[in-house]
């Protein structure tokens, strides 16, 4: 049974995280590596899901409530494993009080979000050479209700 751990971007969860990220986004979508990692890993919440030591997908917050870099490896696919990482990133934002959580999503995964109760804001846009749509959850915190729709802060760039 894979678990769903929050960590630390640190010396011992870093090599999982960014052993996972380099064959997903680097070596299966050709995304380049100074875009991959982009230095604001330090700050953000991790997610690795696995077993400790045998890890197969990964996936980050940052602190506006960014979500991004969901990466499950290729082998561990079909599982539900990518919804228990973004379930994970969603519930440690209602904890932490935020109002809602954005990302933004490669087109062949739409469907995938709108599962989990994302829905669309804005136009299509490309990033790293990829087709990608912002995608925007609210949340209440305060209530625990089902997420709705939110306005989503700007976009990094």
């Amino acid at each position: 049974m894979s678990e769903v751990h929050i960590v630390a971007y640190d010396a011992a969860h870093s090599p999982h995280i960014r052993r996972i990220r380099e064959a997903v986004f680097i070596n299966e979508q050709g995304v380049a590596s100074e875009l991959e990692f982009d230095g604001l890993d330090d700050n953000a919440v991790q997610v690795l899901v696995g077993e400790p030591g045998q890890y197969v997908g990964t996936g980050r917050m940052l602190d506006d409530g960014h979500i991004g870099r969901i990466a499950i490896l290729p082998e561990a696919r079909g599982q539900g494993l990518g919804a228990k990482v973004v379930q994970a990133l969603v519930a440690e934002a209602n904890r932490l009080g935020y109002p809602g959580v954005y990302l933004s999503a490669q087109t062949h995964a739409l469907a995938f979000y709108f599962k989990l109760g994302f829905s669309l804001l804005g136009d299509e846009f490309m990033e790293a050479g990829i087709p990608h749509q912002s995608m925007v959850l609210k949340l209440d915190s305060a209530t625990g209700e089902n997420p709705t729709l939110v306005q989503k802060p700007a976009r990094r760039q």
